[in-house]
């Protein structure tokens, strides 16, 4: 008897767990274009199978956008990703992303961010990231650190971007004289890096001393290194050797950060000026002893600027140099330019002491082509999207060219590599770089609506360190753009006709012998961390 009644409840629940398996693969989400699914992979062998036939260790949204391609474009689609991830609506259209990131009754900040992802960072960003928070918190913690990022405030650390940048001209110089191949990204990485923590904290971690690592630095690598090559944020009992390598490391990380904190509180008390250092800026001082969730939050902000504030500016450089060394007509163009605001001595002490003298700002502000060759490497190369997560019954539905969607229970995902090349709103040089579409006195240009450019995503919960990105780069770009000529090596290099010279196209970009394409470390990176030579122009 027993056995019978066990037999016959296993058979009910096999046939209960069949039921919801096809219903959540084939019924839940069916209104969302998507690929054929399947009842135990669902869209897992599309993946793979885009995966394989694209790019070496190419970036997973390079098979969403192929995937997308191949349904016809829709303007955003379904890929079921369970169990090994959720299912996510991938946004192609830039108007579908303007909605998901508005402001809503129910959510005024904007759509929640998607937890797993930074579930998954929480060793790098740390358990109260900014960038996880959502409602009341968010706002209390965006607030607080609003002060540090404002432009009067960001304009006050120019001198310190210069300090670092000329030990980035110096570590130029030496490649120059050594002939030597090296990683760009590495290198740019290591600036952004010191720039970073001297805005932030006040302190020299000496990143850019390639010949003399520094504990802090090395860990702090050596703890990002863990999450390169990794093509989807598993969870962590997939992988727990590794886990358990980030927790080590993150606590020696965390360890220092926390001395830093403390240090920084127990100085104001006794500065008759205060500290400019976002880290100052943002601390309680209304008690006599700093509380251990301040210090906890301290160093988890601290942790996130770190992360953001050293991988999205060296990304757009290393993309923005190979660019320029590609398009001649843009780099004569920049370099033109830099002549008429800093005059035709390029030496980067010149045009130091011209950026800290009183018109520094206004000579800034006159980069308009520069600044359009910035907009135009992270129209073509974001440095990241934004993941965002409904709830069922939130009522929260999307108006599209082709109908109504209700994305209720789906985490949405803004691909923002397909929606900066979107022929629709870019044309047939959706995928070249072309600065000048982003001037405004270019005569007959197509005008390009504000949301269809998103590299530091829209809406409340924009990036709050975009202008300090934004400073960087120009400066970054003044003392460097006349100085040297990058020549990439390897992967992207450029091809030569029978007597050596390069090719142009009729586009007016040098022909490439492959291809460049980003890979997922973390974010999206040049694929071989922009491998280059350089010498003086």
């Amino acid at each position: 008897m027993l056995p019978s009644l066990v037999l016959g409840a296993t058979a009910l629940l096999l046939s209960y767990c069949y039921v919801r398996l096809r219903y959540k693969r084939f019924s839940e989400y069916a209104h969302l274009p998507q690929m054929p699914t399947t009842l135990i992979l669902g869209h897992l062998k599309t993946m793979d199978s885009f995966i394989r036939g694209g790019k070496p260790n190419g970036h997973p949204d390079l098979a969403f956008r192929a995937i997308n391609e191949a349904l016809g474009r829709p303007p955003l689609m379904l890929m079921d990703l369970r169990p090994f991830g959720p299912p996510m609506a991938i946004v192609r259209s830039h108007e579908v992303a303007e909605q998901v990131s508005k402001a809503y009754k129910q959510f005024p900040y904007s759509l929640p961010k998607m937890p797993e992802v930074y579930g998954h960072m929480v060793h790098v960003t740390g358990p109260t990231s900014i960038l996880g928070a959502d409602g009341e918190e968010w706002k209390r913690l965006r607030k607080r650190f609003n002060a540090g990022f404002a432009p009067q405030q960001i304009i006050t650390f120019l001198p310190r971007i210069l300090e670092k940048s000329l030990t980035f001209i110096s570590n130029l110089d030496n490649f120059v004289a050594t002939e030597k191949s090296f990683s760009l990204v590495e290198v740019t990485g290591n600036l952004t890096f010191d720039i970073i923590t001297s805005v932030t904290m006040n302190v020299d971690f000496g990143a850019q001393k390639m010949d003399q690592p520094n504990e802090f630095t090395s860990a702090y690598h050596e703890l990002f290194e863990t999450y390169a090559s990794e093509q989807m944020d598993l969870p962590w009992f997939f992988t727990p050797l590794k886990e358990w390598r980030r927790r080590q490391l993150a606590n020696r990380v965390r360890k220092r950060l926390t001395s830093i904190v403390q240090h920084a509180y127990g100085n104001r008390k006794h500065q008759s000026v205060k500290s400019r250092s976002i880290l100052s800026l943002s601390l309680e001082d209304n008690t006599s002893t700093i509380p251990d969730r301040v210090i906890n939050e301290a160093c988890d902000q601290l942790s996130t600027f770190l992360f953001a504030g050293h991988d999205t500016t060296s990304i757009l450089l290393s993309w923005m140099f190979y660019e320029l060394g590609r398009t001649p007509h843009a780099m004569q163009a920049l370099r033109d330019e830099l002549d008429n605001i800093f005059g035709p001595d390029p030496s980067p002490y010149i045009v130091r002491d011209k950026l800290l003298s009183d018109g520094g700002q206004e000579l800034l502000n006159r980069m308009t082509y520069t600044a359009a060759a910035i907009k135009e490497t992270l129209r073509l190369w974001p440095p990241a999207g934004t993941a965002r997560l409904t709830k069922p019954g939130a009522g929260i539905k999307v108006q599209t060219s082709t109908g109504e969607y209700n994305l209720e229970g789906v985490n949405i995902y803004n691909c923002a590599i397909m929606i900066q090349r979107d022929p629709e709103v870019y044309g047939d040089t959706a995928n070249d770089f072309v600065p000048e579409r982003w001037l405004q006195n270019e005569t007959g240009a197509k005008q390009i609506p504000p949301s269809a450019w998103r590299p530091f995503e829209r809406g409340p919960r924009n990036c709050i360190g975009q202008e300090l990105a934004n400073l960087e780069a120009r400066v970054v770009v003044a003392l460097v753009g006349r100085r040297y000529d990058f020549v990439k090596i390897g992967l992207g290099q450029l091809a030569a006709d029978e007597i050596g010279n390069p090719i142009l196209e009729e586009q007016g970009r040098y022909k490439v012998e492959s291809e460049m394409y980003p890979t997922r470390q973390v974010t999206p990176k040049p694929v071989d961390g922009m491998m280059m030579r350089v010498k003086f122009h």
